[in-house]
């Protein structure tokens, strides 16, 4: 196998496909990047059984072939390179790669490209084309809501809920809801998965461009192609929380306010709040929202006040302020509603603009039980 390849363009690939590679794989041949060589084409993979990345490139190439080398080399030694093209070699006699530069050449071990784990290959799977910036979007706006608890994975990922009135995508820890909504594109058949927090955030980091990225998805896998980037993952099995159940329907207390005003106010009275329960106490009357916070084992306390909007009867609810700040600083609107019900039940924040026509973001937080 030998091939000639520009130094910047093959460290641009494997930084878009590195962050598949574990840093502790429990299989060595999972701590290389597998080059396979077909005429002048040079795909590259990177996997750790769950997620399969791979990308493609133009190279010059004499011989067609594969080999695993080691990521970690690669990746540190090509950052060294001013660009230029290298040319790389395969010596079986001594097991290395042959690597020649402007400056000089160098030895890297390789192994046995047989060992590399093969992509699955999805069978009776569903198809669907979704535009970069509806996936980008979707996925920035609810990872951050999923949960880390080893005993409910489900929640550690995305759920994507398909059918003919539009495109669901929901996460949720059980202290935060997120749900984002397309109106405006439909899916032939009804689907429903849950989708790895991993996969999606490597899919996420190489939607950088436009036009569409393709889905395929059966019971088991999910692959998502765009441009010269493929990814294939396993899915989570299990049922998803009913997350209609927990969204309040009847909200008759409504709060209308600056997004930016509110923000700053919770994230400077949070600081002053106790470090265990990180609570923030809203209380709004009239046309004035108070913003507070007490940590009594410091004796530390704040209080800011903001102009609103109301409609409804006056009340104290008390919030996690960590989550309030999560979900203020991933909604871009200027002006947000905050809708309650009761003190004891969730309170929902939805943008009261900067939405296209089709699309719909609600946010749920659960409250936590005022110190009176």
């Amino acid at each position: 196998m030998k091939f000639i390849a520009s130094s910047s363009q093959l460290l641009k690939h494997l930084q878009s496909i590195s962050g598949t590679i574990l840093s502790n794989n429990a299989l060595s041949i999972l701590d290389n990047f597998l080059f396979d060589i077909e005429g002048n084409s040079l795909k590259i993979h990177a996997s750790d059984l769950e997620s399969f990345m791979s990308t493609e490139m133009e190279v010059e190439s004499d011989e067609g072939g594969q080999i695993a080398i080691s990521a970690k080399m690669l990746l540190d030694v090509l950052k060294t390179f001013p660009d230029q093209p290298l040319s790389f070699k395969k010596n079986e006699s001594t097991n290395h790669v042959e690597i020649s530069s402007d400056y000089g050449q160098y030895e890297v071990a390789y192994e046995d490209a047989a060992d590399f784990p093969k992509v699955p290959e999805l069978e009776d799977a569903q198809e669907l084309e979704l535009h970069v910036d509806l996936l980008g979007t979707a996925i920035a706006k609810t990872i951050f809501a999923t949960g880390n608890d080893e005993l409910r994975p489900v929640m550690s990922g995305i759920y994507f809920e398909f059918d003919q009135q539009g495109l669901n995508f929901v996460a949720t820890d059980a202290h935060k809801l997120v749900r984002y909504r397309r109106t405006d594109q439909t899916a032939a058949e009804a689907a429903n998965l849950i989708m790895p927090k991993k996969a999606l955030t490597l899919l996420r980091a190489a939607l950088t461009g436009d036009g569409n990225v393709t889905m395929k998805f059966n019971d088991k896998h999910a692959h998502f192609s765009y441009e010269n980037i493929n990814l294939t993952c396993r899915l989570i099995e299990g049922k998803y929380p009913n997350y209609e159940a927990v969204i309040p329907k009847e909200n008759p207390n409504k709060l209308n306010l600056d997004r930016q005003a509110f923000l700053g106010s919770v994230k400077r009275v949070s600081i002053f709040s106790n470090k265990t329960t990180h609570q923030v106490r809203l209380k709004v009357a009239g046309a004035e929202l108070q913003v507070s916070a007490e940590d009594l084992d410091f004796s530390n306390k704040a209080e800011e006040r903001l102009t609103c909007t109301y409609n409804g009867s006056d009340m104290q609810i008390g919030f996690n302020s960590r989550f309030l700040i999560e979900m203020l600083s991933n909604l871009e609107s200027d002006v947000v509603n905050l809708e309650m019900s009761e003190p004891n039940r969730a309170g929902i924040l939805i943008p009261a603009d900067g939405l296209s026509d089709g699309e719909e973001v609600l946010m749920l937080v659960m409250p936590v039980m005022l110190n009176n």
